[in-house]
């Protein structure tokens, strides 16, 4: 299977990394002495979640996305939104553990295929990461959705990593990640195989239809080394 790829493209948080939101919050908080608490990260879902969706589509930018889930904080702390922001992209940093399997997999891929990153995450926590976790040298390539200025699933965001890999065929690239609106369907629509993590057992929606869907990166390696 593997001689059938010349590009694997990954995702990262919660395909690579365990994102764990809630434990970076606290981790923000603790520095102004706030217990952060699972109804104080419900309700900044309620406003980091749209604002996601809102980016993805192009809406809004990198930037407005940032400031605008921590204002209500800010105002309430006497901070400003950008402050708050790089504490939580600090402390995700801090927090970051490498997803079961994803060590196991790079290992066994390293110097047999090119691997590469496309995330819509924000620069300085992927750089930060990737070097506390010991990724950074697997990769040949990383592309940042607010470098770019597009983020997964916008064409131009694949069409930028496509150059970058110096235009393979899209046919021998495989697309890996656990959202099946950014990165699947944006995998697809660059004409690339696509893989879905979905270590939750999801419903997929009705109009995505990815190559093929694991469970876990252990399957995935399975499938890419027999």
């Amino acid at each position: 299977m593997l001689k059938d790829w010349d590009w694997i493209l990954f995702d990262a948080d919660d395909t690579l990394f365990h994102f764990d939101a809630f434990a970076g919050l606290q981790l923000l908080f603790q520095q102004y002495d706030v217990q952060f608490s699972t109804a104080d990260y419900d309700e900044y879902q309620a406003v980091n979640k749209p604002l996601w969706v809102e980016y993805q589509n192009g809406a809004i930018t990198a930037q407005q996305l940032q400031h605008q889930r921590f204002v209500g904080w800010a105002e309430k702390l006497n901070v400003t939104p950008i402050a708050l922001n790089d504490g939580y992209l600090r402390a995700m940093a801090e927090v970051c553990v490498p997803l079961a399997g994803a060590v196991n997999l790079l290992n066994a891929l390293k110097g047999r295929v090119k691997m590469g990153i496309i995330t819509n995450g924000f620069t300085a926590l992927q750089q930060a990461r990737l070097e506390r976790t010991g990724f950074l040298g697997y990769f040949d390539l990383l592309v940042i959705s607010e470098q770019v200025g597009h983020a997964k699933p916008h064409p131009a965001i694949f069409d930028h990593a496509l150059e970058k890999m110096g235009h393979p065929a899209r046919e021998r690239v495989m697309m890996v990640g656990d959202n099946p609106d950014s990165d699947i369907l944006g995998g697809i629509r660059a004409g690339m195989a696509t893989c879905w993590l979905n270590a939750d057992e999801r419903q997929l929606p009705s109009d995505i239809t990815p190559t093929w869907q694991v469970k876990n990166l252990q399957e995935l390696e399975v499938i890419l080394i027999t």
